[in-house]
């Protein structure tokens, strides 16, 4: 029976591989889940740069936030990462949600983000 590691280690490869395939040069919106914080941000893989980015340890949103941990602090940021993405320029993305099944946590950043103005 595979291991929990490797089983995510092949699940993020398989969505990285996909990703690669039908970006087509658009920028990655990346995420990552902790078991205290959430973190995403926009990617330019072609030049290697961030163009935006947002977690739950900012000062702003910790500090409106009861914890990092939820549903509520996801979809703030994704809000706050979309606004950002939009000042600088990208409207289109692909989500890359690595290792991370799309529900929960995960969802509510997509959808926040989405309503933000992000399309993917």
């Amino acid at each position: 029976m595979a291991t929990t590691n490797k089983i995510t280690a092949n699940r993020k490869a398989r969505v990285r591989r996909t990703l690669k395939k039908f970006a087509s040069g658009r920028p990655r919106l990346s995420i990552h889940r902790s078991s205290e914080h959430i973190y995403a941000q926009v990617i330019d893989d072609a030049k290697g740069v961030t163009l935006a980015a947002a977690s739950t340890l900012e000062k702003d949103l910790k500090s409106s936030l009861k914890t990092g941990a939820n549903k509520e602090a996801a979809a703030a940021v994704g809000k706050l990462v979309a606004e950002r993405a939009v000042k600088a320029g990208v409207k289109d993305v692909v989500f890359d949600r690595g290792q991370f099944l799309y529900h929960g946590r995960v969802k509510a950043l997509a959808d926040a983000a989405r309503e933000g103005g992000l399309n993917f």
